[in-house]
């Protein structure tokens, strides 16, 4: 009854983004079958095959070796508030500090035309097989990696030439990402065969989803993907100081929401324990996000457990959600642990809509800016609907 359920789900993801699309005439069916089609394939290859299993012991021991290389860094600082033996963990330590030596990493990566190559290389295969805008496509690579301010930096020349109508495809399909630098943490609070296929398939998801939401027609003239000159990579050590100042940005900013968020959360929680001693924000997320919760096929036990997840995640942030997971990790069954956990890994939140906005009015100015805050709401359901798309997906293999 649960697959049922989870089937049905699918079915009721696409239903809405068909409800939601602009033009319902203009919805190409080939490319979303194929799309849905190559994440069973995905899906199947990562969970259920020898080659995928190891695929997943490569990637994850890489960035175990990455986050071992940046312990040392780490320890050097801080002596033995982060012992390399691992004897004390602390979040700020062990999965915020971490981040700044992986994104110099990836950052190095990039200057010297590897990462743009591994991008390019599968962007280009994702839409032949696809059939999908060439574009739309290297973008749902490009987020996969670098994350949504980077990807919308990179690609600004070419975005600027595009129609507003194709932005807004390029806004929602950053719902959906991630970042290469950020998955060195989620590594650490989630199980890695989650975390490693739930990427991919955010990509296609995103595709599948705004293909549906906006559809149009691209001619041969614009099917274009633009590449930045060598002058605009700049000075190698130049880039080097430049990236470890923004790791250790992107470390303490991520340390300052979660503390903020999680005060804001025991205080609003203090408040609402006044009216009722079972009223709290977790309560509320798990009624509100329930519908979605069930459409997972999850046990109808844990369904309430999930939805509050599911709030916390999409209201706050995906690193907020992660960590209250952990208390419940034991007691869930291994499906609503996949479908759960798949669901977390993404930017899709109320922080990321104002992430993108501020991104498009600084590279592309007020008007266009405007026009993409016009469909604020379009952001936050498509992400939701690909996070949600995704779970399900793995949801139907893992029982």
């Amino acid at each position: 009854m649960y697959l049922l359920i989870n089937l049905v789900g699918i079915l009721v993801l696409l239903g809405l983004s068909y409800l939601l699309s602009f033009n319902k005439r203009e919805i190409a069916l080939k490319p979303i079958i194929i799309l849905f089609v190559l994440q069973l394939a995905t899906t199947w290859f990562m969970l259920s095959t020898d080659i995928g299993g190891q695929v997943i012991t490569w990637i994850s021991d890489f960035f175990l070796w990455l986050i071992d290389s940046s312990m040392s860094g780490v320890n050097f600082v801080f002596g033995d508030f982060a012992p390399l033996d691992g004897s004390v963990y602390t979040f700020f330590m062990n999965v915020l500090m971490p981040i700044i030596f992986v994104v110099v990493f990836f950052d190095i990566l990039t200057h010297f035309g590897i990462l743009p190559a591994l991008i390019n290389a599968v962007g280009w295969a994702f839409s032949k097989i696809a059939k999908t805008p060439r574009f739309e496509s290297f973008y749902s690579i490009q987020v996969m990696f670098l994350g949504n301010n980077e990807a919308l930096a990179v690609t600004r020349t070419q975005l600027n030439k595009m129609s507003d109508k194709r932005l807004l495809t390029v806004a929602m399909i950053s719902m959906s990402c991630v970042s290469a630098p950020m998955l060195s943490s989620y590594l650490q609070l989630l199980d890695a065969k989650y975390v490693l296929t739930a990427i991919p398939l955010n990509a296609i998801g995103a595709l599948i989803i705004t293909s549906i939401i906006n559809p149009y027609r691209v001619t041969a003239e614009e099917d274009i993907v633009y590449t930045p000159s060598k002058e605009e990579k700049g000075n190698f050590f130049d880039m080097i100081s430049k990236s470890m100042m923004t790791g250790g940005k992107l470390a303490l900013i991520i340390a300052v929401m979660l503390i903020g968020f999680v005060s804001l959360i025991t205080a609003i929680n203090t408040i609402l324990g006044l009216f009722h001693d079972q009223l709290t924000l977790q309560n509320i997320f798990g009624v509100v996000f329930s519908p979605i919760s069930f459409l997972m096929g999850v046990d109808f036990s844990q369904i309430f457990t999930v939805g509050q997840l599911m709030g916390e995640k999409i209201v706050l942030n995906e690193f907020v959600a992660m960590t209250s997971l952990s208390e419940f990790m034991s007691s869930l069954t291994p499906h609503t642990e996949a479908v759960i956990s798949t669901f977390l890994v993404s930017f899709c939140n109320f922080t990321t809509i104002g992430i993108i906005l501020g991104s498009m009015q600084a590279l592309f100015g007020d008007v266009r800016a405007k026009f993409i805050s016009k469909y604020t709401w379009l952001l936050l359901a498509s992400g939701i609907l690909v996070s949600s798309l995704t779970a399900m997906v793995v949801g139907l293999f893992v029982w």
